[in-house]
């Protein structure tokens, strides 16, 4: 019962300081997930985080999205070209050029042979660059896409395409939809988390790539980081006690309960969530963070003691022992794959930082059994184009690609995929699919599948119209399904 009396003793400047120091920033991120407690009607209103069943039996319950961003280049890294071994240094023949219209696409460069090296991995033949041997031996693992297409060759917007199926900004990303549509298995962590690992590169997208748009803040992905704190100010300040930090946190759940009684406002509700679930992940985050229950054979798989390594090894790690607390959705971005210069040493530095960690969350997911029902997505907003960018003059040995849209490649493993398997074959340059194009909303609406879900039934209602992850387009693909 609300009883006004009991807060009077709380002077309104020391009540708002105090509180706001040590949990201010985490109810800024609406971190939401189960009902608070009993006493007021708003935590008895609906858990917007709780548990929910999918349209039909999922093959997937759990996604890891690893996001190269930046373009990561395909014929350097997944899809071998001889023949541009052979045109190296020619003009593109006209008829890869014929209805390209794209700024990015520069018809007068020159072709440009990949300067690194492939072989084959496992029984299907999967074909990897010297620069991924880690994740080459996962490749009986792995579903690769090499004809997947996007609508737009700009960073930003591309990279919100392949996050949320939209160039517009008022649009949930696809953890924000997944969570939406399942809840979340997590009662101490958030629904959707967010890693960042090389970030002082940035990512052109920022927080737009993990935003809720016009879904409840509760489905916003929220940033950890895998050194120090995994999110700022979430301690108490000094001088206050866990006790009166819970004391206080009862009075703000009280007085918003009062004003959810009043609007029915589902942020109210959220706000409250916020609060507790900050509360709680006083003890949570540290302890997600501490690898001390590692054994060391997994710190050095993941390459956590490697200086190279430690950054996204240390993310990848933290997803996996994300999924086994129940988080949903769990998202990595590495920065920046966006290769117009010195292309050749570029994807060696980030390959070296990435090709172990990743390989290492494949191999890791499967031997504890979570490999089956975890989907993991390994791939970037677009490709690069088979032809040489000079960028500030010519300087041989340095140079680079532009960005390519038009086909690139992606990996998937888990979850239902259809492993040790190649999807789609482009043309002799890899300019242009030839075979089973993959477009984005494609892709959506098959991860969507193994989750689930019918995405034409994914649906929020907003300003009278219809959105959903798919757009009008999207159609799943079954040849990518086991």
């Amino acid at each position: 019962m609300w009883e006004p009396e009991q807060y009077l003793h709380l002077k309104r400047r020391h009540f708002l300081q105090s509180s706001a120091c040590g949990l201010g920033s985490i109810a800024l991120q609406q971190l939401l997930t189960e009902e608070s407690a009993a006493e007021t009607s708003a935590a008895n209103a609906v858990n917007p985080l709780a548990v929910k069943s999918p349209h039909f039996k999922p093959k997937a319950k759990n996604v890891i999205f690893i996001f190269m961003s930046g373009g990561p280049s395909q014929m350097d890294l997944f899809d071998p070209k001889p023949e541009l071994q052979k045109l190296h240094g020619q003009p593109v023949p006209e008829s890869f050029l014929k209805g390209i219209n794209d700024a990015l696409i520069k018809t007068t460069a020159q072709v440009m042979a990949s300067p690194r090296t492939f072989k084959k991995y496992g029984e299907a033949g999967l074909e990897f660059s010297d620069l991924l041997p880690h994740l080459g031996s996962c490749a009986d693992d792995l579903c690769m896409i090499r004809t997947v297409h996007t609508d737009v060759s700009n960073h930003h917007p591309a990279q919100m395409l392949m996050n949320s199926g939209s160039t517009m900004f008022d649009r949930p990303s696809m953890g924000s939809w997944v969570t939406y549509g399942l809840g979340s298995e997590s009662k101490n962590l958030p629904g959707y988390v967010v890693l960042l690992s090389n970030s002082g590169k940035g990512v052109d997208g920022g927080s737009s790539l993990w935003t809720n748009g016009i879904l409840p803040s509760t489905y916003r992905g929220v940033t950890f980081r895998s050194r120090g704190e995994a999110i700022l100010y979430l301690s108490n300040p000094d001088g206050i006690s866990q006790g009166t930090q819970r004391n206080r946190l009862d009075a703000i759940r009280d007085l918003n309960g009062l004003r959810f009684d009043q609007a029915g406002d589902p942020e109210i509700a959220s706000r409250i969530a916020s609060y507790e679930l900050a509360y709680r992940m006083q003890t949570s985050a540290p302890e997600l963070l501490d690898f001390k229950d590692e054994s060391q054979a997994t710190l050095e798989m993941y390459g956590i003691n490697n200086e190279t390594t430690n950054w996204f090894g240390s993310n990848a790690l933290l997803a996996r022992r994300m999924i086994e607390r129940g988080v949903r959705f769990v998202q990595l971005y590495h920065s920046t794959w966006d290769d117009h210069s010195n292309l050749n040493q570029n994807l060696k530095t980030n390959c070296d930082m990435t090709d172990q960690p990743s390989a290492a969350l494949i191999k890791d997911l499967k031997q504890r059994g979570l490999l089956d029902d975890t989907l993991v997505i390994w791939g970037g907003e677009f490709g690069r184009t088979p032809m040489t960018e000079v960028r500030r003059g010519s300087t041989p040995g340095k140079e680079g690609r532009d960005h390519h849209p038009f086909s690139f490649t992606m990996l998937l493993a888990g979850g239902g995929i259809k492993s040790g398997t190649i999807i789609g074959k482009t043309d002799e340059l890899g300019f242009h699919p030839v075979e089973d194009e993959v477009h984005i909303h494609n892709l959506h609406a098959t991860i969507l599948h193994q989750l689930g879900f019918d995405h034409t039934r994914l649906v929020v209602k907003h300003k009278g119209l219809d959105y959903r992850l798919t757009g009008v387009e999207g159609k799943v693909l079954e040849n990518l399904i086991a």
